[in-house]
């Protein structure tokens, strides 16, 4: 789509916030109006809008598209988009850790122990941890704190959460950056740790140096957005 407009504003709508093109409202791609419930965020959102050229490429806005997402896609059933989120409370990335070599083991460890241990002060859990990709069952009170932890977030939270989730394979990251235990950098430093790895050990590759990049451009921009809900 080729812009159209030449003015872009934030309007009070009611407890939102929408974002307006020449006097008339952003809507979602379901039709409805992007109304956001803060001001910070609806600013933000309306800064992308003004720096589209001549052309809309949606990859550059991505906090409209989580904005979009948390309308359109999480609202409407909200309990089971939280339930989607918390079964990797199951399987979180930082109770799997490597074998070997010693060197990506004490990565692993530095990152991963941090987390764990903030997650067990704040949620009064344990967890099970074992070196290779073979499921272990996570204890059933963590399972269900975790999942309590996350249950009552409203739909703009869930949404900025879920791509957190799926991008580092961590909940506790998740989480953590919600209750500003970490900051989202240092966060995906930790997430990150196997991917940075193996780059490091086969070489530089454009392809997978990018990809990565592209992950966390998504992974920050969502830590943006929930950032931007406080």
């Amino acid at each position: 789509m080729k812009r159209f407009w030449k003015d872009v504003s934030v309007a009070r709508a009611g407890e939102d916030w929408t974002i307006q093109l020449d006097g008339r409202p952003v809507k979602t791609p379901a039709r409805v109006p992007l109304a956001v419930p803060k001001a910070a965020l609806a600013e933000a959102i309306a800064d992308e809008w003004r720096q589209v050229g001549e052309r809309i490429d949606p990859r550059s806005m991505p906090l409209t598209g989580l904005a979009n997402a948390a309308i359109d896609r999480v609202q409407p059933d909200r309990h089971a988009f939280a339930d989607g989120i918390s079964r990797y409370a199951q399987a979180d990335l930082a109770c799997y850790r490597a074998e070997g070599p010693r060197p990506l083991v004490h990565r692993q460890e530095e990152q991963w122990d941090k987390l764990l241990a903030w997650a067990r002060r704040r949620y009064d859990v344990d967890f099970t941890t074992t070196s290779g990709l073979m499921h272990i069952d996570q204890p059933a009170a963590t399972v269900e704190r975790l999942a309590h932890a996350v249950s009552p977030l409203d739909a703009f939270r869930l949404a900025a959460l879920q791509p957190m989730v799926t991008i580092s394979g961590s909940l506790i990251a998740a989480l953590a950056i919600q209750e500003k235990a970490i900051a989202p950098d240092d966060a995906w430093e930790a997430v990150s740790v196997d991917d940075r790895w193996q780059l490091e050990q086969w070489g530089a590759d454009a392809e997978a140096e990018q990809a990565l990049e592209n992950r966390r451009r998504d992974f920050l921009a969502a830590a943006r957005f929930l950032g931007l809900l406080d």
